[in-house]
């Protein structure tokens, strides 16, 4: 092989890495150091920049009781929403309720991509 087919190998094998590289994702953000307990959810949604959640409630949840914790990366955004209070009602409500935030609360841009970092948590199986 000569020393240009060798130079030209080698250019094309270090583009092609390269391009493995950006194509990563960010990795989510890690949930340790915020404030108060991931919340599993049982859905969510973005529409209409807005970030709808149902989560499990024992009929006393309300938006106070959430924290949506906002990290920004280069082409988007990740929401973790954590538990700040605990819901200690006896009144469990088996779909939940749903809360929701708007970008302006959340200090997002309208338009802005948005995905959720928090677990979904199936219903209970009868």
């Amino acid at each position: 092989m000569g020393p240009i087919r060798t130079l030209a190998l080698i250019a094309v094998t270090a583009v092609a890495m390269s391009g493995c590289a950006m194509l990563r994702q960010a990795a989510p953000p890690r949930t340790a150091a915020m404030p108060g307990q991931l919340e599993p959810i049982h859905a969510a949604a973005i529409t209409n920049d807005l970030a709808v959640f149902r989560v499990s409630s024992n009929g006393c949840t309300d938006k106070d009781d959430l924290m949506p914790v906002v990290d920004r990366m280069r082409d988007g955004s990740i929401i973790t929403l954590r538990r700040i209070d605990e819901d200690l009602c006896d009144h469990t409500l088996a779909d939940g309720v749903e809360l929701q935030w708007s970008f302006e609360e959340l200090g997002l841009t309208p338009g802005t991509r948005v995905s959720v970092n928090n677990p979904y948590q199936l219903p209970p199986t009868t």
